[in-house]
């Protein structure tokens, strides 16, 4: 008797598994990166607040696309500091030029998105109060 080779993987299982794949590696940034869970807070605040004061189509595209830019640069940060820590255990100056420019990236993000959230939320907050 022969053997048979290996049945291949249905492209339906194959994008299952990569979306099980993805959720895991949100769970673990949720989990072991603290500044995640602060930009989840602030994401959830962000969110609350565009409810709270109705905000238009086009500046609830802003905050979302802040939340997605910053976490998606918090990934990322993530993923390159996993990759040269298995790359580089011990200290080198390129290891850690690699690691300050990608938190360097998430710096960035967060920044804009806090300008995003002034433009957006500024005005109506300060309206609120003298109100």
């Amino acid at each position: 008797m022969s053997a048979q080779p290996p049945a291949k993987e249905s492209a339906g299982r194959r994008l299952v598994k990569s979306f099980v794949y993805a959720g895991r590696g949100i769970l673990i940034l949720l989990w072991t990166q603290a500044n995640a869970r602060l930009h989840t807070a602030a994401a959830i605040a962000a969110v609350a607040a565009g409810w709270f004061f109705d905000i238009s189509r086009v500046e609830w595209c802003a905050v979302v696309g802040a939340i997605g830019l910053v976490f998606t640069a918090e990934g990322v940060n993530t993923a390159i500091e996993s990759v040269v820590d298995l790359a580089s255990p011990k200290m080198h100056p390129l290891a850690g030029r690699a690691k300050d420019v990608a938190a360097g990236a998430v710096l960035l993000a967060a920044m804009a998105a806090a300008v995003i959230g002034l433009l957006v939320f500024g005005p109506r907050v300060w309206d609120w109060i003298q109100h």
